[in-house]
């Protein structure tokens, strides 16, 4: 299988972008999903962040309450990297096992695009063949996080800081997308980047 990483800043458009390489043919996975299915109640990493950060990170039910744990991490950068010390190395074993029972399902031959938005801060970038970025202005990052995400602007730029820099990310691409204007510029930097990996993978094949 081809392994493409698809990462970027908060805010920056990569579900969308996900959603539209899987209509031209990728196979997509999310680490997201992973990140919440290796902290369900009982778990071991489950069990070791609340050892750390305390039981007032519950909710009734259990769950971690992701909201108060992302305001201790993104103001406290010891407590992130607690956190991701707890959850990356899980993630990572996930994604393996989901990687493999993909390569038994569809075989060699698929692209498979992996929605990973902490590949730089998890060291992560020279493990895919390919790594896409989806990039917009810090500006433009602020903004999505007010109006669709309803944060204040000192959470928003919290957030954005929290992550690693933007030219640490750009450094790591193969391929950059730019995500600055409307749906259908995005549409159109997706397409072109989903032919340069069809050709990228075309040309390892040989």
């Amino acid at each position: 299988m081809f392994l493409v990483a698809l990462t970027g800043g908060i805010a920056t458009g990569k579900s969308v972008v996900l959603e539209m390489l899987a209509e031209k043919g990728a196979r997509t996975l999310d680490s997201d999903e992973m990140a919440h299915e290796v902290v369900q109640p009982g778990t071991q990493a489950w069990r070791e962040i609340l050892e750390h950060f305390g039981d007032e990170i519950l909710l009734p039910d259990q769950e971690l309450d992701r909201a108060k744990l992302a305001e201790i991490i993104f103001h406290d950068q010891h407590q992130r990297v607690v956190l991701n010390s707890i959850t990356h190395p899980r993630i990572f074993e996930v994604m393996s096992e989901r990687l493999r029972s993909l390569e038994d399902e569809v075989g060699q031959d698929a692209i498979v695009v992996i929605d990973i938005p902490l590949l730089v801060e998890a060291k992560a970038e020279g493990i895919f063949d390919y790594n896409l970025v989806v990039d917009a202005l810090p500006e433009t990052q602020v903004e999505r996080l007010i109006t669709e995400r309803v944060y204040s602007a000192e959470q928003a730029w919290a957030r954005i800081r929290s992550q690693a820099p933007r030219e640490e990310r750009l450094q790591s691409a193969d391929l950059i997308i730019h995500n600055n204007g409307t749906l259908e510029d995005l549409r159109f930097e997706a397409d072109q980047a989903w032919e340069a990996i069809l050709e990228t993978a075309r040309g390892t094949e040989g």
